[in-house]
């Protein structure tokens, strides 16, 4: 009997059903945006932004996101959502950010917060999980952050991932997974990965796991020992032989078994802990501790500064599925970087075109002016 076929589309709706979207907003209800997004009073020079597709862009409604307004201004923003943890599961943060203003010096990047994060109160010194996004000034940065908050402290990829610099829109995606990697895409574009653990800036947090005493003592065991601990361990039923003379025999010493196959070095049953001379594995400080779950993210922000403002944020995402961002992302950027691109290019014509109209317009306007002067030199010259 043949197997039922499954048409595509009944796959990608299960795929999307699957999918724990925490989070998603661009900003397509005109003006409501503002009961979901919180300004911070914290300062009241901080800037502000408005809902804007900017100058040029592929769709006048779908492009508009959060812009920045103000030059010289630090920025405070933030939405809440219902608070969840990823432990156990995939994290990915996306959204885009297009620098219109070709920026000089400033922050387009995304911060994820703790669900008590006090929103009128945002400021630098908030806590923050997360940290995303690029960031650039002058000519020596021009680089995607990526920074993880950890036992009170902050942690860098130790990678230097170079960000966009041009002035259209771009996609920006972080992947965090449960085994330790992580992925950071522009464009849809793998653009570095790799191991949390090899990756980030963790000497401090290595300095402040202590071994334990029990760990200790297995460690110098280790060292006394010249037996392979990894595959044998002592035979705890035998017993010293009646006839043994430690006088000319030496010390006894039980047999050497085959260790069985148990894995991670745990302690078979029956077998007590100090015949047990396999060295234990020793516990892993991610994970134990692991840099990639937080218990309990619950708000999204734009907390930064910049020189020269125009920047527009848009499309934001946190989900639990990495497919479910790609397909957001093609049907969000993917549809509009084209026609953005194009308008770009029309109005970049128009400008030149324009240009060459004042040049020639003030050519003319030149030539006349020589002409009016050359004969009011020449009457002048008459009348001597």
């Amino acid at each position: 009997m043949a197997a039922a076929r499954v048409p595509l589309w009944a796959i990608c709706v299960l795929r999307v059903a699957l999918a724990t979207v925490y989070f998603q907003e661009e900003f397509l209800d005109g003006e409501r945006w503002r009961n979901r997004w919180v300004h911070s009073t914290n300062d009241s020079q901080f800037g502000h932004f408005r809902l804007s597709s900017g100058n040029f862009y592929g769709h006048k409604e779908k492009d508009k996101g959060l812009q920045t307004t103000q030059n010289s201004r630090f920025y405070a923003i933030s939405a809440r959502f219902k608070p969840f943890s990823n432990k156990g599961k995939t994290l990915i943060v996306q959204y885009t950010v297009k620098h219109e203003q070709k920026m000089d010096c400033g922050g387009g990047y995304i911060k994820l917060f703790p669900a008590d994060m006090d929103q009128k109160n945002l400021n630098g010194k908030s806590q923050y999980y997360i940290m995303f996004g690029p960031d650039i000034c002058g000519f020596d940065i021009k680089t995607v952050h990526v920074i993880l908050h950890f036992k009170n402290q902050y942690h860098a990829n130790k990678k230097s991932i170079r960000c966009k610099v041009d002035s259209f829109t771009h996609l920006y995606t972080l992947i965090l997974r449960p085994d330790l990697t992580y992925d950071v895409k522009i464009d849809g574009q793998s653009i570095e990965s790799g191991s949390i653990e090899y990756d980030w800036q963790l000497t401090s947090l290595k300095n402040m796991e202590k071994p334990s005493a029990e760990a200790e003592g297995w460690d110098q065991a280790a060292k006394d020992k010249s037996q392979d601990w990894e595959k044998h361990f002592l035979d705890a039923s035998a017993s010293k032989p009646s006839d043994w003379k430690g006088e000319l025999d030496g010390d006894w010493q039980a047999a050497m078994l085959q260790k069985p196959p148990y894995q991670d070095g745990l302690k078979p049953e029956g077998i007590d802990k100090d015949v047990w001379l396999h060295q234990k594995m020793k516990n892993n400080y991610l994970t134990e501790y692991d840099l990639s779950e937080f218990e309990n993210i619950g708000a999204i922000g734009l907390e930064l500064w910049q020189v020269r403002s125009g920047t527009i944020f848009d499309n934001f995402l946190i989900t639990d599925d990495e497919e479910y961002a790609e397909n957001f992302g093609k049907a969000t950027w993917g549809e509009t970087k084209g026609p953005e691109k194009e308008m770009d290019a029309i109005q970049a014509k128009e400008e030149v075109k324009k240009a060459q109209e004042e040049d020639e317009d003030d050519m003319l306007m030149g030539r006349f002016s020589g002409r009016e002067n050359s004969f009011k030199g020449f009457h002048r010259r008459n009348e001597f």
